[in-house]
């Protein structure tokens, strides 16, 4: 499916390697903004997404996104100009090491659905591998680029394979940022963690509690939680 239609933008995805997926529009729902967010860096933005998924829940004047594949770049520029926010959208072509290399903004929000498949595996298609590999984006790269562009009070939030949750939070804590939100993502109720949400700021809290969210009950058949989270976005629910 070329375009993904939303309740208030759609998506041009032909170009890109990685589709509109669950992963990003939980993350896109799930991003703590108490903090109200006036600036937002979406790193390794692909289609646009959670930026556009951001733009629509908050009144941020700055939504910037980072993207080095050129042809998602484009695209995601593409779906930024169609959508009712473009005003306050925009994407940067370059790498993250490019991007930290003289910064100018701090950021109130920053946001990543990261590349992920950490073992040895590589298709035949560069541009897909680009987008799903963790040797593209490594966990210290992204976590060194929040803490240098993190405001005081902004939030780091990520989805990521649950099984690299410990050393996520591990790497965190060494840039001195602390997990304040943790949700754990499965696709059924008889069905093990599959990702987990994590929101991360400067302090540390004195207790965290975590808490699960479950997709599906049956195939297409969505729990309410999942429905509350994602109703405002997409266009059946």
């Amino acid at each position: 499916m070329s375009i993904f239609n939303f309740k208030m933008f759609a998506i041009q995805q032909d170009r890109c390697a990685m589709k509109v997926g669950t992963d990003s529009v939980l993350l896109g729902a799930w991003c703590p903004i108490e903090n109200n967010p006036f600036s937002v860096l979406d790193i390794g933005a692909g289609t646009g997404i959670l930026s556009l998924m951001i733009a629509q829940r908050i009144h941020a004047e700055q939504i910037d996104a980072l993207e080095i594949d050129e042809d998602a770049y484009e695209q995601c520029v593409e779906n930024f100009e169609n959508s009712p926010w473009g005003d306050r959208l925009f994407c940067f072509h370059a790498g993250l090491d490019e991007f930290v290399e003289e910064p100018e903004d701090e950021y109130d929000l920053i946001l990543s659905n990261p590349p992920f498949y950490a073992e040895n595996y590589k298709s035949e298609n560069e541009q897909r591998d680009l987008a799903r590999f963790q040797d593209a984006l490594p966990f210290e790269d992204l976590i060194e680029a929040a803490d240098l562009l993190l405001s005081e009070n902004g939030i780091f939030a990520v989805i990521i394979p649950h099984k690299e949750e410990e050393r996520f939070i591990d790497l965190c804590a060494q840039a001195e940022l602390f997990p304040i939100k943790v949700t754990h993502v499965k696709g059924s109720h008889n069905t093990p963690i599959v990702r987990s949400l994590l929101a991360f700021k400067r302090f540390e809290l004195p207790v965290l509690s975590s808490d699960e969210l479950v997709v599906e009950i049956n195939r297409h058949e969505y729990t309410n939680e999942y429905i509350a989270l994602t109703k405002d976005f997409y266009l059946k629910m």
